[in-house]
């Protein structure tokens, strides 16, 4: 299957990790790889230890891109977008993985971080029985039409509507 989760909205990973809990528990081996996402630590970060080998989860992006306070050079948010996608493709290729999650990796598309026909050209590369989940804002329509699945959250109400900060265990 491929699942498409987009839209402005909280819950696109939550919903990523939701469905890796379920395969999970059928002994499912999954890995998710975060294209954006950088090295501060969060919920799913300790929680991964807790389900170990099961699931395993790795940063390759260095956070922000262009927003809050981010100074890195663009090219270096680019190359470590592609790093992500090349490690999730040598993973893919690996064997040991029954379903492949690429967390904001429509953010990364939509940022001009890789290219659209190279995540096109992961997808058709799945190998038979893997599953994989593609995340992230702006997902554009050509992912969305190859995927069997999109989901799209859209925000109604958020705390952040009233300048509240993020919650530890809800937003990270």
């Amino acid at each position: 299957m491929i699942i498409c989760v987009t839209g402005n909205g909280k819950g696109k990973t939550t919903s990523a990790l939701g469905q890796a809990v379920r395969a999970i528990g059928d002994l499912k081996r999954v890995l998710m790889v975060q294209f954006i996402k950088g090295p501060w630590r969060s919920g799913e970060d300790d929680a991964q230890m807790l389900l170990r080998p099961y699931l395993r989860i790795v940063k390759k992006g260095l956070g922000f891109v262009g927003i809050l306070g981010d100074t890195l050079p663009f090219g270096e948010h680019s190359g470590a977008a592609a790093g992500a996608l090349e490690y999730a493709r040598q993973e893919m290729r690996s064997g040991r993985w029954d379903m492949l999650i690429l967390d904001e990796v429509n953010n990364a598309v939509h940022l001009g971080l890789i290219p659209l026909s190279a995540v096109l050209s992961l997808v058709d590369e799945l190998p038979a029985g893997m599953d994989v989940i593609l995340t992230g804002r702006d997902a554009r329509q050509e992912l969305m039409d190859r995927a069997d699945i999109v989901s799209e959250v859209r925000e109604v109400k958020h705390p952040y509507q009233d300048g509240e900060t993020g919650k530890k265990g809800i937003e990270w």
